[in-house]
């Protein structure tokens, strides 16, 4: 069989034995052998903050070994955090940097660009609903809480 065209990644099934091909830049797979380079799919790039609770599905993060506060409690601090935003008391980036839940709070929330296929659901489908520099209201995902900034 030819080589592999640029983009894609030969992996068995763990449950069929099967080899299948992944797509690295969407996450789509595929049972074919691909016959042109991997498509990357629209991207964008935005930043979020994100705020666990104890029903998260890791309540725990670089700040906060145990996270024992509620959902509500976490959706209720991420208002008064995007309020801070949006009336330019705070800027988006330093919040992040200081209180975000997610390790990408060391490079102020933001999460580089990625496809669809790449993030839960409800994520992706509010990050790219926002127009570039546009906040979004508040995010739940089995994560936590976010609210994000498309910034390309």
């Amino acid at each position: 069989m030819s080589s592999l065209p640029e983009g894609w990644e030969k992996h068995i099934s763990k449950s069929t034995g099967r080899t299948y091909y992944l797509n690295v830049h969407t996450k789509q797979s595929q049972w074919d052998f691909p016959t042109s380079p991997a498509s990357v799919g629209k991207q964008v790039r935005c930043s979020h903050l994100l705020v666990k609770h104890r029903d998260s599905r890791r309540p725990s993060s670089w700040r906060e070994e145990k996270i024992t506060r509620s959902k509500e409690e976490a959706l209720d601090i991420l208002k008064e955090y995007r309020e801070k935003i949006v009336k330019n008391e705070e800027k988006f980036e330093d919040l992040a940097a200081k209180y975000s839940d997610c390790s990408s709070a060391h490079k102020g929330g933001d999460l580089g660009f990625f496809s669809t296929g790449q993030m839960q659901k409800p994520f992706e489908e509010a990050s790219f609903a926002l127009k570039v520099g546009e906040l979004s209201e508040p995010v739940s995902t089995d994560s936590g809480v976010h609210i994000i900034l498309r910034t390309a």
